[in-house]
C-alpha cells in the first residue's frame, strides 16, 4: 500500500510541475487516491457478494402457547 502511494504521490509531483516543498501534500492527496481506490473496490465486492448469495429464508416459529393465569 505504502509503495502504491509513493508512486502516486510521484506522479502527482510531476504532474504539478515538480514544485518543491509540496511533498506533503502530494502524499496526502496520493493517499486519498489509493485508500478511495482501494475501499470502492471493497464495497463494490461486498455488494456483488450480497447479490450472489441471498439471504437464507428464516424458519417459522411454532406459536407461544399462553401461560395459565
Amino acid at each position: 500500500m505504502e509503495n502504491a502511494i509513493r508512486e502516486r504521490a510521484y506522479h502527482l509531483w510531476i504532474e504539478g510541475g515538480r514544485q518543491d516543498g509540496q511533498a506533503d501534500n502530494y502524499w496526502l492527496a496520493a493517499q486519498r487516491e489509493v485508500l478511495g481506490t482501494s475501499l470502492g473496490e471493497i464495497g463494490r465486492l461486498i455488494a456483488r457478494k450480497a447479490v450472489e448469495a441471498p439471504a437464507k429464508p428464516k424458519k417459522a416459529r411454532a406459536p407461544r402457547k399462553k401461560r395459565a393465569a
